[in-house]
């Protein structure tokens, strides 16, 4: 959080060419989530009172996963991809009448943290540059600083040997107020070898004018940016080496945290237990003292304390399970709520249902849900027994402390405490099974 009011641009135009994909960069995955995501939620920590997002290439599928992930994020769109300076120009009419302190993020840049983007937030300086020291400099812009002030910005390949010495670079990340980057950016020019508007010659504008310029630094590792897929790879591996960490320092068991991925907002409760090969997708909230087995895969769902889960099970979105429930091996739900005491041990599809406290569902029970053009409703009351290969046919009600027999199809709501059947009655031949045998061999013998 700063004091003053903060509005938030995010620039995530660019192809990435470098990615070699149909698909913008920023739509690539890290942690579950497209990168956009991880900017969008350090940005959000600022509490910004605007957010736009500056999309460009492939613009419609990048302001569907913004809204997606931050309903209330502004879309402002580049059409030409001319620059940094270019794309923040494309914004700034979404913040005509804003007065405060606006914060530029790159959604290819994931991990900037957030006490370092409040520090950029609330410096006193009139246009404020992210920088961290670079263990090997490369081909950065420098940031030269005189008498503890930003004096200007240097690309490599304008930058002179002394220059090139230094190992303050520039993350591109940057702070004005409003009024001032309205006017630094109205006054960008393009002559440069590119033909493009760089945000970066506002340092230079802004010194030109009498206004002030700092540096606040950074870990290099926060300004990691993401821009191959040996890149993308990279920043996964350290993500869910930060993600673990956090996990354990938190109170959650793992037996073998290097087997376990978490989504960016995965949230995992103190005494939790998270077996090997477990992968979370986004929208996953495990309470305290719940436990996941092996070899479970969880997304858009909601466990419990002292709900078990596997090993084997897979939770779609939209799964609540209650307190103490039991979800077997090679059971699926999704989109049910299973409340209070729910057994379903093995071997199970729940879908768009409900299923009341206590419930027994027995193995190879289908909800179902889906005929082709809609999804309907399962209803299974409190105390319910489900026989074993019962395919409940929706939508149907199978009332509290009902039962339905083995083998059952029920097409037809069950009442309170009656016991449903619908399968065909049993013809047993006397001796014909083995006869069927004998006549099969001789026909295999004569072959």
């Amino acid at each position: 959080m700063t004091e003053g009011s903060v509005a938030l641009i995010v620039l995530a135009a660019g192809q990435g060419s470098r990615m070699l994909s149909d698909l913008p960069k920023v739509l690539h995955r890290l942690g579950g989530v497209p990168l956009v995501a991880h900017a969008l939620a350090a940005g959000r920590t600022l509490e910004p009172e605007q957010v736009i997002v500056v999309a460009g290439h492939g613009g419609e599928a990048v302001a569907k996963a913004v809204a997606k992930f931050d309903p209330d994020a502004q879309i402002a769109m580049q059409h030409e991809q001319l620059g940094t300076g270019h794309a923040v120009a494309q914004a700034l009419p979404l913040l005509e009448g804003f007065e405060g302190r606006v914060v530029v993020l790159y959604g290819d840049t994931p991990f900037i943290g957030a006490d370092t983007l409040a520090a950029l937030a609330s410096h006193t300086a009139d246009v404020v540059v992210l920088g961290f020291e670079a263990a090997d400099p490369g081909r950065y812009g420098r940031l030269v600083v005189k008498g503890g002030a930003l004096d200007r910005i240097v690309e490599f390949k304008d930058a002179d040997a002394a220059t090139r010495g230094i190992a303050l670079c520039n993350s591109g990340v940057m702070a004005a107020d409003a009024g001032l980057l309205r006017d630094l950016v109205g006054r960008l020019g393009n002559d440069n070898a590119a033909g493009e508007y760089y945000l970066t010659d506002v340092v230079a504008l802004a010194r030109a004018a009498g206004r002030s310029a700092a540096v606040v630094t950074c870990d290099e590792a926060e300004t990691l940016g993401i821009n191959t897929r040996a890149e993308l790879a990279a920043a996964e591996a350290q993500f869910q080496t930060r993600k673990r960490a956090e996990a354990l320092e938190d109170g959650v068991t793992m037996a073998d945290p290097g087997t376990v991925w978490l989504a960016l907002d995965t949230v995992v409760g103190r005494d939790a237990i998270i077996g090997q090969n477990v992968v979370f997708g986004p929208g996953v909230t495990i309470e305290s003292g719940a436990e996941i087995l092996p070899f479970c895969h969880l997304e858009g769902c909601h466990v419990s304390a002292g709900a078990t889960v596997g090993p084997f099970a897979r939770l779609r979105p939209g799964a609540e399970l209650g307190g103490d429930v039991h979800v077997g091996n090679f059971v699926e739900v999704k989109n049910s709520v299973l409340d209070e005491g729910v057994k379903v041990g093995h071997l199970t599809y729940l879908g768009d249902a409900h299923i009341g406290e206590r419930a027994n569902i027995g193995a190879g029970t289908v909800t179902c849900n889906y005929d082709g053009v809609g999804k309907h409703r399962t209803e299974i009351g409190a105390d319910a027994f489900i026989g074993s290969d019962t395919m409940l046919v929706a939508p149907v009600r199978v009332g509290a402390r009902a039962m339905t027999g083995s083998g059952s199809v029920i097409t037809e709501d069950v009442p309170d405490d009656a016991l449903g059947l619908g399968r065909s009655r049993q013809v047993t031949k006397a001796g014909l099974g083995t006869r069927i045998m004998q006549a099969l061999r001789a026909a295999k013998e004569k072959r």
